[in-house]
């Protein structure tokens, strides 16, 4: 049984199941997987400094300590353009793919982030399986919150 189908809409900043006609469409399991892994919010660390001031450390109240969900690349959302924070973007998009690894759904992620304009944070994903296969994921147009 695959997995419910996950398209993201870079104009309303949010991801939605896809359907065909009363049916959800499954498939494209990695793709979800990535996709929910990455732009879901994931509790923030208690040495996090949460960007809007209101101390709420998002994420799921499901999560287990063990295996949380999501990213915390929220907590870039009031940030400059700095080499800093592509660094942490970086390291959180890897953190949040972490499970991909540990659960053997993958032999190897590679992550690179960059600057795709400004204000625009953009990030490619390669996920390796173990077949050999990579399969890419181009998130270019997907953080517009940081600052110039």
């Amino acid at each position: 049984m695959s997995d419910i189908t996950i398209v993201w809409d870079p104009t309303t900043g949010h991801g939605d199941w896809q359907v065909s006609g009363a049916d959800l469409v499954g498939g494209n399991d990695l793709a979800s997987a990535v996709l929910i892994s990455i732009f879901s919010d994931r509790t923030a660390h208690p040495n996090d400094v949460i960007p809007d001031g209101t101390g709420d450390p998002r994420g799921w109240w499901g999560d287990d300590a063990k295996y949380p969900v999501g990213s915390r690349l929220w907590l870039l959302a009031r940030s400059k353009q700095t080499r800093e924070v592509l660094a942490s973007a970086q390291d959180y998009i890897l953190e949040a793919l972490q499970w991909l690894l540990d659960d053997g759904v993958a032999a190897a992620v590679d992550v690179g982030v960059e600057w795709t304009r400004p204000g625009m944070l953009g990030a490619q994903v390669v996920v390796r399986r173990h077949d050999g296969s990579a399969v890419t994921f181009n998130f270019a147009w997907a953080w517009a919150q940081i600052t110039g």
